[in-house]
């Protein structure tokens, strides 16, 4: 997918900390609001909701302006997630640096700091993470859903799937703990099997998480699924219109299966802070965000009723 033609706005915010009702719990940190990488599967597209963006999803960014941290250290212990519905090195972060800023306001905060993205423009900022990673806890978590390179050219503009794997190689090697988050899960496409035992050597945890569709992009993705993949196309009505969960139960079990024949923790809604032997990252389960949303990686989940 083409890198689309963005419409950049600035704009004035009291803070850039918001308090968190992703699984991980915390402070989600969004330096901008808005995404180039256009994924047709962004979750994060329910944003126009409550900006007033009329543009498509993936073509505008408002550059955010916010006044300097001043107790930093106020979020010490805290699980601070930078990139929940943006990603904060998107290409246009090597012009406006947002993201730089705000690790470096953060970088002595003794925060729990989690940087989500699919980009290597990360590594532009290694001498100030490893300065953090001093400091705080520190994670660079990359999105790799699939291995296939024109499939992920399909789904995003972001950087490809090996670009995304040799940046977190290097950062791995930096020390700095890495996750591989297999998201989202593509029943039939996406293999898990294959991602891991790419990865498994320069990451620390496997984070899993299903295809949601809902909103304006399920017909997208459905129609993809009927163009590309009609062979596919039952198995995508069984789940996404009939609610049929046998598909990711399946795979739960064969991920924890994966685990144990190599030797790796396999866990539900929870992130271990340790850098683990090399080639045995911890799974984590974080399939039906609706039931992991707001719980702040206890270990539970939440009820029908919850």
């Amino acid at each position: 997918m083409e890198q689309p033609e963005i419409k950049v706005n600035h704009i004035e915010t009291k803070s850039v900390m918001t308090k968190s009702n992703t699984p991980l719990g915390g402070y989600s940190v969004n330096p901008y609001v808005g995404c180039p990488h256009a994924c047709k599967y962004c979750y994060a597209s329910f944003m126009k909701r409550f900006t007033g963006h009329t543009e498509p999803w993936g073509t505008f960014m408002d550059v955010k302006h916010w006044p300097a941290i001043k107790d930093p250290k106020k979020y010490a212990g805290q699980k601070i997630v930078i990139g929940t519905v943006t990603d904060g090195y998107n290409p246009l972060e090597e012009t406006y640096q947002n993201t730089r800023k705000l690790l470096t306001e953060l970088k002595d905060s003794g925060g729990d700091i989690v940087i989500c993205t699919k980009s290597d423009l990360v590594l532009r900022d290694l001498d100030l993470l490893k300065e953090i990673n001093k400091n705080c806890r520190l994670t660079v978590s990359w999105s790799v859903n699939t291995l296939d390179e024109a499939f992920k050219d399909d789904m995003d503009a972001a950087a490809s799937i090996g670009r995304r794997l040799a940046a977190m190689k290097e950062i791995y090697d930096a020390g700095i703990r890495t996750i591989c988050f297999i998201s989202p899960v593509f029943p039939g496409i996406t293999d898990i099997e294959a991602i891991f035992e790419r990865a498994k050597d320069q990451c620390d945890l496997i984070w899993l998480e299903n295809l949601n569709l809902r909103g304006g992009f399920k017909a997208d993705i459905m129609n993809y699924i009927a163009k590309k993949h009609p062979e596919l196309l039952p198995l995508y009505e069984e789940i996404y219109n009939r609610k049929d969960r046998s598909y990711f139960e399946a795979l739960e079990k064969k991920a924890e299966e994966m685990a144990k024949k190599h030797g790796c923790r396999f866990v539900d809604n929870e992130t271990p802070y340790e850098r683990v032997p090399k080639g045995h990252p911890i799974i984590v389960d974080y399939f039906y965000h609706e039931e992991v949303r707001g719980t702040e990686n206890s270990g539970q989940r939440r009820t029908k009723n919850g």
